[in-house]
């Protein structure tokens, strides 16, 4: 039963025990807290506030920073290539102004920029989007899943991928 006992950390630093029969044991590679920077550019805010709430739920040490269109995007890449860059951009590829095959073009053709990696996190699954996608440089191609659970499911996969097994470039600190 022991493997099946989870803990919650609040906001006010107690520890909360629960018993979760449906809880699937994890990895953890990455043990250092140093905190990870996220940049997300979403223009549905119902969708970047379900984004947020997983990241919180998964990672006290989350930095994320939403954007809703794409000139905002480039506009706050470029602003921070003086300060510290976004460890991993989650794009999706339909948005207002400046589209996100416009914002992906941006960022891997510039040399500051062009080393995050970048996951697309869309609608769409036309295979057409993600043959550009992967042409213009993207690091993975995801499909919005429809609900809470799918949602969920998505987010914890890109938290424990990209933010925990995989070793990101050391220059974007």
């Amino acid at each position: 039963w022991r493997r099946y006992l989870a803990r919650i950390r609040t906001r006010k630093r107690h520890n909360i025990l629960f018993y979760y029969p449906g809880m699937k044991k994890s990895i953890q590679l990455n043990e250092n807290s140093e905190t990870i920077a996220v940049l997300l550019i979403e223009d549905d805010p119902g969708d970047a506030d379900l984004i947020a709430i997983v990241f919180q739920r998964q990672r006290e040490t989350i930095q994320l920073k939403i954007v809703h269109d794409g000139e905002e995007a480039i506009a706050y890449l470029r602003q921070k290539t003086d300060e510290v860059l976004p460890d991993l951009i989650l794009l999706d590829l339909n948005l207002p102004g400046k589209s996100g095959r416009e914002v992906l073009k941006a960022i891997k053709s510039d040399e500051q920029l062009k080393q995050i990696p970048v996951v697309i996190l869309t609608a769409s699954k036309a295979p057409e989007e993600v043959l550009t996608s992967y042409k213009l440089g993207a690091n993975a191609y995801l499909t919005k899943p429809a609900g809470l659970a799918g949602f969920t499911t998505i987010i914890e996969s890109i938290d424990n991928f990209w933010l925990t097994l995989v070793h990101l470039p050391p220059n974007l600190r």
